[in-house]
């Protein structure tokens, strides 16, 4: 089966996007696909696959597949690729539009120069901050804010939120020591988290900076991830490192984005997304 496709990131934070406006896949063969696609020895290799489709509630929807082929809920950097694309193809024709996710429907939208979209402003919704919402197991209704979480002989405090996908951030000195590859695949997989979570270190820097680092549910250490930096302002906000209503910028890997969690409790994500490559993947 031969798949046209578009490589693009957001931020280093790089998918496989395929238009199933213009081609059309089996269900059944999605995981397989998303596992192998990403391969960076026998596939074209990327953090996963993610689906531009038709949406009966939004303008587009998008699906989303993590390298280990699981299907994910939402994802910051995939929604500002997909709406680059949507609105570059001709998908849609308004500069406002919303995309449908897993996670729910968010609103996009796009700036563009002679046509090229530049950077791309997304609503990401409304923190969930409750046990059962994240989820993570416990008093359903409590919130976790820098509360003591052992793991691996070692006592860190965990401040959990949920952008639509799950996500526990712990606050370190120092972003260069943070034990993302020495704790990021035990947090992920430990049985206090159900579905699994994505993990985050974040070094305050200032009030409106954070220095940002993340292992990704089914994908590992990444350059970038939008709903955890959103995860990661929001948790600034939560232990009074930084103030709701001001735009915070976070440093990842790949870039920054801004972050703004506003008045009125939704979290507002900007930044850009960029083309790598277009071509045709040959799936057997």
């Amino acid at each position: 089966m031969e798949i046209p496709f578009v490589k693009m990131h957001g931020l280093g934070n790089n998918y496989i996007y395929v238009d199933l406006f213009q081609f059309e896949i089996e269900e059944k063969r999605l995981p397989a696909i998303a596992r192998e696609i990403s391969n960076v020895n026998t596939g074209i290799g990327s953090d996963g696959l993610i689906l531009i489709h038709p949406s009966t509630v939004a303008a587009v929807g998008m699906r989303i597949f993590n390298k280990d082929g699981s299907e994910g809920n939402t994802c910051g950097n995939g929604l500002r690729c997909t709406a680059k694309y949507a609105f570059e193809q001709g998908l849609v024709k308004s500069r406002d539009f919303q995309i449908e996710t897993k996670a729910g429907i968010v609103d996009a939208t796009v700036q563009t120069n002679g046509g090229s979209v530049t950077e791309i402003t997304v609503n990401m919704g409304k923190p969930r901050l409750k046990r059962s919402l994240i989820p993570m197991r416990g008093e359903e209704r409590e919130s976790i804010v820098s509360k003591p979480f052992d793991v691996a002989n070692r006592e860190l405090r965990l401040t959990a939120v949920s952008m639509g996908n799950p996500h526990a951030v712990f606050f370190v000195d120092d972003i260069t020591t943070a034990p993302l590859y020495e704790l990021g695949e035990i947090i992920e997989q430990d049985s206090r988290f159900p579905e699994g979570v994505n993990v985050e270190f974040v070094e305050v820097v200032n009030e409106t900076e954070l220095n940002f680092r993340v292992w990704e549910r089914g994908s590992g250490v990444t350059q970038a991830c939008g709903t955890g930096a959103c995860a990661a302002a929001v948790a600034a906000i939560l232990n009074g490192f930084a103030s709701n209503g001001k735009p915070i910028t976070v440093h990842l890997q790949g870039g920054d984005l801004e972050i703004k969690w506003d008045d009125d409790g939704f979290v507002w994500m900007t930044g850009g997304a960029e083309v790598i490559a277009t071509g045709s993947y040959y799936f057997l």
